[in-house]
């Protein structure tokens, strides 16, 4: 992958880590509007997940590298997203395997695992390319005004 400079996520944590990664899927929209991407196709995603946080682990690390890429590339590398149904739907389009709801479901995914940490960390934004030309970014409400403090 060619280093890549994203736009910054603004937060207020010591800590910042990106992963760049990619992984090849299918996925089609099921929605008339969609109109060319109705049909099966597939991509290689790029994308950057980046995690930010004040503490680091007993090794040293915010998170490792590796779990970032390990929850991700596993579960969706080589698959047909829409066959995913615990993440995504045929009849919601709040869960349509779009490049948006894809950023999100994979933020999701890792905050999952982050909110099981000790020094619990989080995930505040991912970057996700679906063709040279086309990308999204999902910055997730932060934490402390999700939960109210």
């Amino acid at each position: 992958m060619m280093q890549q400079v994203y736009p910054a996520a603004n937060h207020p944590y010591c800590y910042e880590l990106n992963k760049d990664f990619q992984f090849a899927a299918a996925h089609f929209v099921p929605a008339d509007e969609a109109g060319k991407c109705r049909q099966l196709h597939g991509h290689t995603y790029y994308a950057n997940v980046t995690v930010a946080g004040d503490e680091l682990d007993s090794t040293g690390f915010l998170v490792n590298f590796a779990i970032i890429k390990k929850l991700i590339h596993d579960r969706f590398d080589h698959t047909l997203l829409n066959d995913d149904t615990e993440s995504f739907s045929g009849t919601d389009p709040e869960r349509f395997p779009t490049t948006e709801v894809v950023a999100r479901t994979i933020c999701e995914i890792v905050q999952a695992y982050l909110d099981g940490t000790a020094n619990r960390p989080e995930c505040v934004q991912v970057y996700l390319r679906e063709t040279p030309t086309s990308y999204c970014i999902y910055r997730p409400k932060r934490k402390a005004a999700r939960d109210g403090g």
